[in-house]
Formats: C-alpha cells, sequence, structure tokens
C-alpha cells in the first residue's frame, strides 16, 4: 500500500471512529444521529472544558473496545457500546476528586463498555434493553470502593446523611426557564441554561416526534413533583426531569415496535412514574451519600417493555 493510500486509510478510520463515537454520546438519549451527539458534545463543553474532553474520550474509548474486542459491527456503528462509557466517564469526574480522578473516569469508561458487552449477552434473550444500568452500577461501585481505598477519593458534594434527622424543604422560587430545560442538561449533569436548551435542539434535530416526546415527558414531570410536594429546588434544577425525558422516549418512541395507539399515554404514565421512583430511590441511597443516577429510568422503562412482553397493547 502506497503512502497516499496509507494517509487515505487512516483518515477515513479515524473519521468513522470520530462519527461513531459521536453517535456513542447521542445514544444517551437514545438517539442514533452524529449531528445530535455533535451539539450534545459542544453542549457539554460549553458547560465545562473538561467535562467535554472526558465526554469525548469516553465515547472513543467505548467504541474502540467495542471494535477490538469485535463486537458486532452495527452494534459498534450505532454507538450502543458508547453511552454507557460516556455517562461513566463524566459521572466519575464529576464526583471523584484527587491527583487520579482522571484515570479512574477513563479506566471506568473502558470497563462500562465490557460490562455492557456482558449485560447485552445476558439480557439478550428477553429481548430488553440494557439501557444505561451498567453506567449505574459501576459508578455506585466505584464510588463506594472510594470509602475502603485511598487511591480512590469520592467528592465532598457527595455526603452519607442520616434519615433520622432528613427535612423537607419545599420552599424557595421557580424559575420557568430553567425547570423547562434543567431537565434535558441533566441528563448530562449540566444546569445552565444554555447547554440544556442545545440538548434539546439537538433531540428535536434528530426526529420532531422525539422532541415532542421529550418536551411533553419534562413538563409532565415536572408538573407531577410540583403537585406531590417535591423540593423545589430539586425541580427547578431539573432532577425531577431528565429520567422522565428518557423514560417517554424509551417506551413511546424508540421502543415501541408495535406503534400501538397507547404508547403516548403509556410514556406519559411512565414519565409521571418517575418522580416518586426517583424520589424513593434518592432517599434509599441518602445513607451512602450515592446520587440516584438514571436508576428511575431504567427502573420505570424495564417495568414497562417488561409488561408488553405479556400485555403487548399497552
Amino acid at each position: 500500500m502506497d503512502k497516499n493510500k496509507r494517509n487515505s486509510f487512516g483518515e477515513s478510520t479515524l473519521i468513522s471512529l470520530l462519527v461513531t463515537s459521536l453517535k456513542g454520546i447521542s445514544q444517551v438519549m437514545l438517539i442514533e444521529n452524529a449531528i445530535t451527539g455533535f451539539v450534545i458534545l459542544l453542549a457539554i463543553t460549553i458547560s465545562s472544558y473538561s467535562l467535554g474532553i472526558i465526554a469525548l474520550a469516553s465515547a472513543v474509548l467505548g467504541t474502540v473496545v467495542g471494535k477490538i474486542g469485535g463486537a458486532d459491527e452495527n452494534t459498534v456503528n450505532q454507538g450502543l457500546m458508547g453511552f454507557n462509557s460516556v455517562l461513566t466517564g463524566m459521572a466519575l469526574a464529576l464526583f471523584l476528586s484527587g491527583p487520579y480522578m482522571w484515570i479512574v473516569a477513563l479506566v471506568g469508561a473502558v470497563v462500562a463498555a465490557v460490562l455492557t458487552a456482558s449485560m447485552m449477552h445476558f439480557m439478550g434473550s428477553t429481548g430488553i434493553p440494557v439501557l444505561t444500568f451498567p453506567y449505574i452500577i459501576l459508578t455506585w461501585f466505584v464510588l463506594l470502593a472510594s470509602y475502603k481505598l485511598e487511591g480512590i477519593r469520592i467528592s465532598p458534594t457527595l455526603v452519607p446523611q442520616n434519615l433520622t434527622s432528613w427535612e423537607l424543604h419545599t420552599s424557595g422560587k421557580i424559575r420557568l426557564l430553567d425547570v423547562v430545560f434543567n431537565g434535558f442538561g441533566e441528563v448530562f449533569f449540566l444546569t445552565e441554561v444554555i447547554p440544556g436548551i442545545l440538548i434539546f435542539i439537538a433531540v428535536f434535530w434528530a426526529g420532531r416526534k422525539l422532541g415532542i416526546y421529550a418536551a411533553i415527558g419534562n413538563a409532565v414531570a415536572l408538573l407531577t413533583a410540583f403537585l406531590l410536594g417535591g423540593e423545589h429546588t430539586l425541580i427547578m434544577l431539573g432532577l425531577y426531569g431528565y429520567n422522565a425525558i428518557l423514560t417517554i422516549l424509551a417506551v413511546s418512541a424508540v421502543f415501541n415496535s408495535e406503534q400501538n395507539r397507547f404508547s403516548p399515554l403509556t410514556g406519559i404514565i411512565a414519565a409521571c412514574l418517575t418522580v416518586p421512583v426517583t424520589a424513593s430511590v434518592s432517599i434509599w441511597l441518602l445513607p451512602y451519600g450515592l446520587p440516584a443516577l438514571t436508576m428511575p429510568f431504567v427502573l420505570c422503562t424495564w417495568l414497562i417493555l417488561g409488561a408488553r412482553k405479556v400485555l403487548p397493547k399497552l
């Protein structure tokens, strides 16, 4: 192979890796679209340059693990080996501190891809997607390991709390602009309005129906949280919205192969259900100082997708 052909092959491989990695970022939102992934990456980078680097590096590492490991080509090219790596790398970078934080985050991204592949194998016969469960479990395990391993230092923002002294604070103002877009940003741990708007645009770019579903899921979850007396601070930060957004996308659009007429309603109900599940999971984890992450999304989506195996019209 002459030099020009080698250079051309190398450039083609690099571009392919970048496009697949961007799809890995977009797959966090259950979307296979490189442009959507690029806009999301832009939103992350605007919020934090270091977090943007971690997100892209994690996506690349997850993709490389899939390619080197010999995963199904379609699975890799769709970005399905990258999205758990993206979330794991970002979460560990945010929730850990100390000189080894970057190393632990990137190693975590690699392990997340391996764990994703393992769970794909074990859950393949069920027809239920693994979703973000590998990222959740791995992140919790690493954060808990920090209490026993000096080389892994947990961030001081994650403080275990005693339930006997827990108090619910429902006071505080709710700013509409923050409430509307923070739910989108919180999928990627972002709380600024501009990144939230960009992520919403990224979802809408992938499909108008997806954007509409996401907006509805966010709205009904926030309304549910408000009516149930949720903490205004958490509502405004979008912590009751992001799981609902992912859930309605999964239930009503992405995994709705039958396209039954009840799927929009089922998605709305599932989105509303994420609110009490989020509150419950958060309290359950309070003594350990762990964040709920996307566990409410996983539980509510599995609930509906599992029920559809018996109740196909649901």
